[in-house]
């Protein structure tokens, strides 16, 4: 693994450890080189409740890029709404809050999730 992966995992296990107290679902992100993933996990994380991706057929936008974000944002709210899921919070995965980090976070707040 290089060595920004492990610094990515080490702050994400420390984010991690303050949300598990929070007793909330919890929105989860992890870029690839071409992909985009959102999930919705139970606050101890044994269980995806909801989850949506730029890989999936039914979505029109197949970059990895912000509009991507935005749409993969879009998709994992509308869907956490349909499930009863109104308040999550944004584990960001130890990625800096900016770029397509950011548009989901957005994007998902726009259409309805609170964080």
């Amino acid at each position: 693994m290089s060595i920004k992966n492990i610094s990515r995992l080490r702050r994400a296990k420390k984010t991690r450890t303050k949300i598990k107290v929070q007793d909330s679902p919890r929105l989860t992100v992890f870029r690839s080189s071409k992909h985009f993933y959102a999930q919705v996990f139970e606050s101890n994380g044994s269980k995806v409740l909801v989850s949506a991706s730029t890989n999936e057929k039914d979505l029109d936008i197949k970059a990895n890029n912000v509009e991507g974000a935005s749409a993969v944002g879009k998709k994992v709210a509308e869907r956490a709404i349909e499930n009863g899921i109104k308040k999550v919070v944004f584990d960001r995965s130890g990625y800096k809050y900016h770029g397509r980090i950011k548009a989901l976070a957005d994007s998902a707040r726009d259409a309805g999730l609170e964080f």
